[in-house]
């Protein structure tokens, strides 16, 4: 019978997971050893043989680790990652700076899939409310530049946050408010005009 996972191997696993979401790789042996806290890359490596020996982590050709399979369901929150959550944009700031980050939060990787980068948004007013996203709510956003027509997207529009429902023209891009409150008016921007990313699921506010 196959044995428990012990608490150090699921933080190693959890890690690994983050690395992935966040880095779009799986990390070295010296970054895990450094996430672990660790003092020698030796431990991290005999941590990583063991979890290969359970057919949980393989190795590729070039050296880089690779996750295997799903855990086991005792050891199902190890299933997380743990995703930004972008508040108040500072005036002039990229949106991840480290000021406009209020928390993580850990997601289930069958939202948050690796190897692709998410944040998390809260969403303030009614301008997405027929499109199932409440003032108050969190939504999760895949990072990516471009958008397909109809798809729901976040931009950053003078230091702030906005989100809209995305068409693209051929002369402009068009971010259509979805709302039963006439006050919101769609935003017209140039062709050359790039998303932060895509959302992907509305989590009701709590």
């Amino acid at each position: 019978m196959k044995r428990p996972l012990t608490d150090r191997e699921i933080e190693t696993l959890r890690r690994i997971r983050n690395f992935l979401a966040h880095n779009g790789r799986t990390p070295s042996i010296r970054e895990l050893m450094t996430a672990l806290k660790y003092k020698s890359p030796h431990s991290a490596a005999v941590i990583v043989d063991r979890l290969v020996a359970m057919g949980l982590l393989s190795r590729k050709s070039d050296g880089s680790m690779k996750v295997d399979k799903p855990l086991v369901e005792e050891d199902r929150h190890a299933q997380t990652v743990d995703i930004p959550l972008v508040g108040r944009i500072a005036a002039g700031s990229p949106l991840f700076a480290e000021e406009n980050i209020e928390a993580h939060i850990a997601v289930s990787t069958q939202l948050a899939r690796p190897p692709h980068k998410y944040f998390l948004l809260r969403v303030n007013g009614d301008s997405m409310n027929q499109a199932g996203i409440d003032d108050g709510d969190f939504i999760l956003v895949k990072q990516q530049p471009t958008a397909n027509n109809g798809e729901k997207i976040v931009a950053l529009i003078d230091d702030e946050a906005t989100v809209k429902e995305f068409q693209r023209g051929k002369d402009a891009v068009v971010l259509k408010p979805k709302s039963n409150n006439t006050k919101h008016k769609p935003i017209i921007l140039t062709r050359d005009f790039l998303v932060q990313g895509v959302v992907v699921a509305t989590i009701p506010k709590i």
